[in-house]
């Protein structure tokens, strides 16, 4: 009954869910884009972007799993596979937003990038929410809900049984 109890509560309404995500995602995404433009003073910016991209994705992932959504524990091989799916396209979109910056400014400077990158990730960031809301964790939300809506104590079959001694019983109330 306890599990049923803690998996009711680990799962969050849409709103708590959404300021949680804003705290973790963002958080990490603030953290990518001082790490991707410290990177990117090494290697070109697209790779810089890539390996930022995936790591800070892993990290998100872990951390929406047990804390954002409430899947209870670590995030499953298939949750990473699928939050990777909203990666590549948050990937994109931050890309695009930066070759379309190069074309319209010739020599932009870091604060026009970073206004440009935290801007693109944040419109990618509101889609990303949707996506791992409604289908990346929402499996893990509704069997949680079925186990508390099933969950009936045991003390109750436990308190007839040892209460009986007719075997018959005993065999009814197990």
């Amino acid at each position: 009954m306890e599990t049923a109890q803690s998996q009711q509560q680990a799962a969050p309404g849409a709103f708590t869910a959404f300021a949680r995500f804003v705290l973790c995602g963002g958080g990490v995404g603030l953290a990518s884009s001082f790490a991707v433009a410290a990177l990117a003073s090494w290697i070109p910016w697209v790779f810089a972007n890539a390996l930022i991209t995936v790591v800070s994705t892993l990290l998100a992932t872990e951390l929406h799993a047990r804390f954002t959504f409430g899947a209870g524990g670590r995030a499953t091989w298939r949750q990473h596979a699928q939050s990777a799916g909203s990666a590549a396209a948050a990937y994109a979109v931050t890309c695009l937003a930066m070759l379309v910056l190069q074309q319209l400014v010739a020599a932009p400077g870091a604060a026009l990038e970073q206004v440009v990158y935290l801007s693109a990730s944040a419109l990618a960031g509101v889609a990303r929410f949707a996506m791992l809301r409604l289908v990346v964790f929402a499996r893990n939300r509704s069997q949680a809900a079925a186990t508390v809506r099933t969950a009936r104590p045991v003390h109750a079959t436990v308190a007839h049984a040892s209460a009986s001694a007719d075997p018959a019983a005993l065999g009814y109330a197990a």
